[in-house]
């Protein structure tokens, strides 16, 4: 596997990802103009190849100092508990080496303390329209 932040990909190629990886269920792959702006305002992208095929991505916002939020982690499902989830978040952690933080996926809710990770109970979101 060949993990890269310099390669770039196609609008295209992320949405088929992420239909493949289960997050298309919760990603806007209906709106291609949405996911350009997801993919053009992230300011780091760690992505896995297997030669040409892209196999999972890593799509990050980070100040590099203090913390990285990590938008999706996705890996292709037919590719999925063979580490490259884990493999994507090390790479990412190299080339930004502060606090990651994520929105698991429910289906993804089990993965992550088992990499690692620590529950944060104090999330919280809202949605355009939604604030008083």
């Amino acid at each position: 596997m060949d993990y890269r932040t310099d390669r770039p990909l196609t609008v295209d190629q992320y949405i088929a990802l992420l239909n493949a990886s289960t997050l298309g269920e919760r990603r806007p792959v209906d709106r291609p103009d949405i996911v350009k702006q997801m993919l053009d305002h992230a300011n780091l992208l760690v992505t896995a190849w297997d030669g040409d095929r892209l196999v999972g991505a890593a799509r990050c916002l980070t100040d590099y100092g203090f913390v990285t939020y990590c938008s999706d982690l996705c890996v292709l499902a037919s590719e999925q508990r063979k580490g490259i989830g884990r493999e994507l978040l090390r790479k990412v952690m190299e080339v930004a080496p502060c606090r990651i933080v994520l929105l698991s996926a429910p289906k993804a809710v089990d993965y992550y303390p088992r990499i690692g990770f620590t529950h944060h109970p104090s999330a919280w979101t809202i949605l355009p329209g939604e604030f008083i």
